[in-house]
């Protein structure tokens, strides 16, 4: 098959053509239809994820057709059009047995502990506990976007923010994770303002339907422009780009027993970012992670899917080829354009 390799940290990613998987006796080979271009694909070829071994295959947000299956898999099949969250669970450890397969203790993920999706086909283990059918009318293109980030910030807004109608929401960063809070978060029934530095991106998170916009590179005071608008300060914020001036600002610009969710990653120089204990504590502020999650939950979101409440089609950017992957992978350490961008093409 063709892939996307890189045999070094921080080297050019070349094509090459690379042997077949084969599933493993719980798992499935699947041909990959589309593949979700992510920042945190970035950060794994820069050599910010100690589980990456090399030579190594990138790729994580995936959505195609099962081709083969193992003796031990007893939900799918050949010709099944499927997705999978990119923390894999193992299904049998603490953390599965209690639903929380997005912390699994032994989790696998294509892209990261093994070769991923920028390739033909990718193999995927425990995949009774934990492939998504596709509905028939869901695009890959839609599917494969939803694989990191969407659902990440699904479960960031829903299941870890808490947010319910009426509160206010601020999202600090307008790429595919920040654009996709936003509609979910508006969705849900909340007064979302949207943060950015790109004036592009602040119109088009208007039209999924964040009520206001901070252009954090012409605003003296993020924290307070926010907590002037919401008369107060949020009651949820998220990071969604992953750098210690968002995620302060987003712990700082809460009300009094608000909640800050990170999502954006803080890897390398930033995994220690600087936090405003002071008000953490005054205030009685929550701290959360969200990282992905689980297949049993897709259900409720495509749900909102199929009646038309999350357009996660909106968020679809630019369609590459698996040609083009390598140079577009390399320049995700600058700012994302507007969208998800996905590779549809393997040919």
């Amino acid at each position: 098959m063709k892939a996307v390799v890189f045999e070094k940290f921080g080297q050019a990613p070349t094509i090459q053509t690379v042997p077949d998987p084969k599933p493993a006796a719980d798992g499935v080979v699947i041909k990959v239809e589309a593949t979700g271009l992510c920042r945190s694909d970035w950060h794994g070829w820069m050599g910010h994820d100690d589980g990456i071994t090399l030579p190594h295959v990138p790729g994580h947000e995936l959505a195609g057709v099962v081709v083969a299956a193992g003796k031990q898999v007893s939900r799918w099949k050949a010709g099944d059009r499927v997705t999978v969250p990119f923390a894999v669970g193992c299904g049998r450890c603490f953390e599965c047995n209690s639903g929380n397969h997005q912390v699994c203790e032994h989790q696998t993920q294509p892209g990261f502990t093994g070769w991923g999706s920028f390739a033909e086909y990718v193999g995927i283990e425990h995949a009774d506990t934990n492939l998504v059918r596709l509905p028939d009318a869901m695009e890959y293109a839609t599917a494969a976007s939803l694989g990191c980030r969407f659902v990440t910030s699904f479960r960031a807004v829903v299941d870890q923010g808490r947010v319910t109608p009426g509160e206010w929401v601020a999202v600090h960063g307008c790429g595919g994770v920040g654009l996709s809070a936003i509609m979910i978060a508006s969705a849900m029934g909340a007064n979302v303002i949207a943060i950015d530095i790109a004036d592009d991106k602040l119109e088009f998170a208007k039209k999924i339907g964040a009520v206001a916009t901070i252009n954090a590179s012409t605003t003296p005071n993020v924290v307070k422009a926010v907590k002037q608008i919401t008369n107060g300060g949020a009651h949820m914020s998220m990071d969604a780009l992953g750098h210690p001036t968002t995620s302060f600002n987003s712990i700082a610009n809460l009300r009094r027993r608000g909640r800050h969710v990170q999502v954006g990653l803080m890897l390398g120089e930033h995994a220690r970012p600087q936090v405003p204990m002071d008000k953490v504590i005054a205030f009685e502020l929550e701290i959360l992670g969200s990282h992905g999650m689980q297949a049993y939950r897709y259900s409720a979101m495509m749900e909102m899917i199929r009646t038309g409440k999350l357009k996660p089609e909106l968020l679809v950017g630019k369609k590459i080829s698996l040609e083009e992957a390598p140079a577009a992978l390399m320049a995700m350490g600058g700012f994302e354009g507007i969208g998800i961008g996905v590779v549809t093409k393997f040919q």
